[in-house]
């Protein structure tokens, strides 16, 4: 799937032509340099290296391989496969890769929510009701496990932990609209991750 990496700027919400309130994201998208070319001959497959929003430090590895592209490093690096086209080293690939309408699918790294316990991070209802002897068992996870046999807890026991902080990708979200004179892209619906978070749009 070819793609883009981009920034997540952040919500609001468009009226569209019958009136109805659509909730979107603003994605702020490329413009992508390419940064390596990968081929069947030398890498033993076909896809794009894209660079995307330039770092202000970078040690002498990054910036020769920036430097091979004419360009200089990047903070956010990122492989794509199935680009349509010839494409070289050191092309530059906007948001009108995107058109309005079509879908896309958008991965990032979701919010981090910390040390949780089971209510939050798993939906556990609690233990029980407030009364009939029950003391601060209101959020509590209940039973681990059962007795002498299997004297163990089994792998995946969902109990409280660190949340949030994952991989997240969320698809097919309808490009509603895509601002080429500002590299925005407005999708519909909500994207993982904070403001100016990195995410990457694939169709």
């Amino acid at each position: 799937m070819s793609g883009l990496i981009g920034k997540k700027v952040g919500m609001t919400s468009i009226f569209d032509e019958n009136g109805k309130n659509i909730p979107c994201t603003v994605l702020e998208v490329g413009p992508c340099v390419v940064t390596q070319v990968r081929t069947k001959e030398t890498d033993g497959y076909e896809a794009l290296q894209l660079g995307f929003d330039d770092a202000k430090k970078a040690n002498k590895a990054a910036s020769g391989h920036a430097k091979k592209a004419g360009t200089v490093a990047k903070r956010k690096v990122v492989e794509f496969q199935g680009f349509e086209g010839e494409f070289k080293l050191g092309d530059a690939i906007t948001v009108d890769h995107f058109e309005e309408g079509e879908f896309v699918d958008v991965a990032g790294t979701s919010k981090g929510k910390g040390f949780q316990g089971v209510v939050k991070r798993h939906g556990f209802a609690g233990v029980g009701q407030a009364t009939h002897g029950q003391h601060n068992r209101l959020r509590a996870p209940g039973s681990i496990g059962a007795a002498s046999y299997p004297a163990r807890v089994f792998k995946g026991m969902r109990m409280a932990g660190r949340m949030g902080g994952d991989q997240v990708k969320v698809q097919n979200l309808r490009v509603l609209k895509v601002v080429a004179d500002k590299n925005l892209l407005v999708v519909k619906g909500c994207v993982p991750g904070h403001k100016n978070a990195y995410v990457t749009i694939q169709k």
